[in-house]
């Protein structure tokens, strides 16, 4: 904040006027009140005031123009000009003086048809709550606040206040809060009490009004004072991951309580409620010898305890030979592939009864132990992930732009509990921010009209929003465990939007359940991606090209595919625990959905949807195949001629080929240009082949390991798998069969097969040796595509020969 003394001159405004303004850094955005801007005269004198000493102690004058880099330094800084401006008459009850210790005294504020009232006092008689009115809902001229007794009458009150709705002030998001001022309280007949005051404000407010998130809205003040905390929007950010590697390497002079030949020795490493351990040692002995990495998912601050266990096993038993406990705030931190450096760490062993529970002894175990800051600890999908930055916010790039979301409504909602009733939510997730809407209670056409940020720090990634029918609402839901359920989520990707473009569009939400899929509705978002001049500048064409999309420590010290499924896993259920944790909670089934925990399950659906992409993929190539056939068939005998013809001179003049290649695909860039969506891309009912799915595919989908069903139903999931096996198997068999015949034109299988493929093999390289290249193309040119007439059937051809090759199927039982 910048204080400025500024002075306007209007030829419309008759007084000169001086006022004293706070100078947000997004200046230009806000409004002055009574102002008309194209009236201003652009010769603003803007005098700085704040306290910046100089050498002469003289205040510095500094121009509107000389401030504007600085003022829009904060890229993060947005007003609410993604979402429509929704009105709130906000009633903020603080205390009351002067009155009776009450035990069950509450406040009632009563606006025409809709009532809110507090939490019933305990010992002070403060509350400190805000209430927060629809405008368009306000059909009263009087607002009446009353002070009431929980054992009277419901129609009785002890005092009341009332208000004319037309007179309440209205509030400007740059003005301070409203202070509550003392009312005298009044009786049913309108009389001044003797004794009690009630301290209250009101204001007109929109959204964006600091007490807004705290405010209990008109939708949900029928809602109970320990339920309203799961309504209120709330902003989440997950925690910071490492990844911890233990590379366990070898162990000596151990104490084994069993022979070595009979038993397996084997480290196991424990941190939190995480188990993991190595392979059997191989060296069965005093000195075994493992050199394998195990890895944990560890989180900041690391408070956490790593323990290491050397364990011998039995048919029979498991025994502990010696622990190592380390705190992990000890544990060394890397950001680069050099490895850590190795210890020897001596190996506390475990007392028997009535000793010391720890006695030193000589067993050593060496190992090296390091959290690994160079790594993204993924917990999303890594194709469609929001962020792929590494731990270590030492490797972090600078932000290429901010993302703008607004999350205005959903409307035509289904109604997901009895009486035709839905309680909306939002989730978005973008990085490690997550984001909450409140809930609007009992509506199929919630408005939420609510706007976050998040900075980008890589144009390939996706946000994920979801909705959610909440059921916290009720205590005995909450008792019972109940899940909030999660209707339908949609992803956008930030690199397929045009930049600093505003996309105000409608989204299907498609529900995937195992009873079938349904349209859930549709929700309406307002989508900016904002990234200055990066997109057209040679920053983007070094980043894009030059900057990989993962760490490099991925690239350096690659984790294997078990090892990264598993780590991310982990984070997940980290990522869980945590955001459970908070207030209001995010359920960990809502969490487990946009994270995608379920995405590598077995799915038909997804199986068949993959299948279509493959095709579609190949289908120009397979046109191609099919037109050149026809060309070969001569069926067109002029395309033809001229297909010869055009083969002919790329043989005889091949140099321009690769020019006229990149210069026909960058026409066929340019034509698509026209036919680009002008929407966002999102999720796909038809690409995901939800229209084609069946209803066994999606319980089958859903299905929990072990399987849950039984009977019929799983012998026909059964047979159905079978049946699909059986097709791959046989398209694995003729890819061996392939590959086999390709081995046995030189292994001797078949001799005389083997002896005509070295004929074939001389007399090639004596045609190619002696004939010139193009001389050589330009025989199996015309040879390939001469016409039918000079065609026959039984004519000599190298793929008789290849048929003719032995395999290895005839040999297996």
């Amino acid at each position: 904040m910048v204080k400025f003394r500024v002075s306007l001159t209007d030829s419309q405004i008759t007084n000169k006027s001086h006022f004293v303004l706070i100078i947000h850094r997004d200046f230009d955005k806000f409004m002055i009140p009574n102002i008309t801007y194209k009236y201003v005269i652009c010769t603003m004198q803007v005098e700085k005031m704040a306290n910046q000493s100089s050498n002469d102690g003289a205040p510095k004058e500094t121009s509107f123009n000389n401030r504007k880099d600085e003022l829009e330094e904060d890229k993060l800084t947005r007003k609410y000009n993604l979402v429509e401006e929704m009105n709130f008459l906000f009633v903020r009850i603080v205390k009351v003086i002067d009155f009776p210790n009450i035990p069950n005294l509450y406040i009632e504020v009563k606006l025409g048809n809709m009532k809110a009232t507090t939490i019933y006092s305990e010992s002070k008689l403060s509350w400190n709550q805000v209430f927060a009115f629809e405008k368009d809902k306000i059909h009263a001229d009087n607002l009446v606040v009353l002070v009431k007794d929980k054992t009277m009458p419901i129609n009785m009150f002890i005092g009341r206040v009332q208000f004319i709705v037309g007179e309440i002030p209205t509030r400007r998001p740059t003005e301070s809060s409203s202070a509550p001022q003392w009312y005298r309280l009044e009786d049913q007949t309108g009389a001044n009490l003797d004794r009690g005051a009630l301290m209250l404000s009101l204001w007109f407010g929109t959204q964006a009004d600091e007490y807004f998130p705290q405010a209990w809205c008109s939708d949900t003040t029928r809602i109970s004072s320990d339920a309203i905390a799961y309504t209120r929007s709330k902003v989440y950010m997950s925690p910071t991951l490492w990844y911890l590697r233990v590379n366990v390497i070898q162990a000596q002079d151990l104490l084994l309580r069993f022979p070595p030949e009979s038993s397996e020795i084997f480290v196991q490493a424990d941190l939190g409620t995480l188990r993991t351990r190595t392979c059997f040692s191989k060296n069965k002995s005093a000195k075994p010898f493992w050199n394998e990495d195990l890895m944990f998912v560890a989180q900041e601050p690391f408070n956490e305890k790593l323990v290491l266990s050397i364990v011998q096993r039995t048919p029979a038993n498991h025994v502990c030979l010696g622990t190592y406990t380390t705190n992990l705030k000890d544990v060394q931190k890397r950001t680069n592939d050099m490895p850590a450096e190795s210890f020897w760490y001596d190996l506390d062993q475990p007392g028997m009864i009535g000793t010391a529970p720890y006695a030193k002894f000589a067993s050593k175990l060496n190992a090296r132990i390091s959290l690994d800051g160079g790594y993204h600890v993924s917990d999303e999908p890594i194709e469609y992930s929001s962020d792929y930055r590494p731990s270590s916010k030492q490797l972090w790039n600078s932000s290429v732009g901010i993302l703008e979301v607004g999350i205005l409504k959903a409307t035509d909602l289904l109604a997901m509990k009895m009486g035709g009733r839905t309680d909306a939510y939002c989730v978005a997730k973008y990085g490690p921010k997550w984001v909450r809407t409140r809930t609007i209670v009992d509506s199929l056409s919630p408005n939420w009209n609510e706007q976050y940020v998040w900075e980008v720090y890589e144009p390939f990634t996706v946000i994920t929003i979801a909705v959610v029918d909440n059921n916290q609402l009720d205590s005995g839901s909450r008792a019972r465990g109940t899940r909030d359920t999660i209707m339908a989520k949609i992803r956008i990707r930030l690199s397929t939007l045009e930049r600093n473009k505003l996309y105000t569009h409608s989204y299907p939400l498609i529900g995937l359940h195992p009873f079938g899929v349904n349209k859930m509705g549709e929700i309406h978002l307002a989508v900016r991606f904002s990234t200055g001049e990066f997109p057209w500048s040679f920053n983007m064409f070094r980043f894009y090209s030059t900057t990989p999309l993962i760490p490099s420590m991925h690239l350096l010290l690659p984790l294997s595919p078990k090892q990264f499924d598993n780590l991310r896993n982990q984070a997940a259920r980290i990522i869980e625990t945590s955001l459970s944790r908070a207030e209001p909670p995010l359920g960990r089934e809502v969490v487990s959905n946009i994270l995608d925990m379920s995405s590598d399950v077995w799915s038909m659906r997804k199986g068949i949807a993959n299948y279509c992409r493959i095709m579609s993929l190949t289908s120009d190539f397979i046109a191609f195949w099919k037109w050149l056939e026809d060309i070969k068939l001569w069926k067109n005998s002029f395309e033809s001629f001229l297909f010869i013809v055009q083969c002919l001179i790329f043989v005889l003049y091949p140099e321009p080929m690769l020019p006229l290649a990149c210069f026909y695909f960058f026409v066929i860039g340019l034509n698509n240009y026209r036919k680009r969506p002008g929407y966002p891309c999102h999720i796909d009912a038809t690409l995901s082949c939800v229209d084609t799915a069946t209803q066994d595919d999606l319980q089958e989908e859903f299905d929990l390991v072990p399987t849950q069903f039984g009977g019929e139903h799983l012998r026909r999931q059964y047979d159905q798998l079978r049946r699909i096996g059986r097709n791959v198997q046989i398209q694995a068999n003729h890819l061996a069969n392939f590959i086999d015949k390709l081995q046995s034109l030189s292994s001797w299988r078949d001799p005389r097969a083997t002896l005509l493929f070295l004929v074939y093999c001389v007399f090639g390289f004596l045609v190619t040796f002696f004939a010139p290249f193009k001389f050589s193309m330009t025989i199996w040119i015309l040879y390939y595509l001469r016409a039918p007439r000079f065609r026959n059937v039984s004519i000599f051809s190298v793929g008789n020969l290849f048929d003719r090759m032995p395999s290895n199927e005839a040999f297996i039982l």
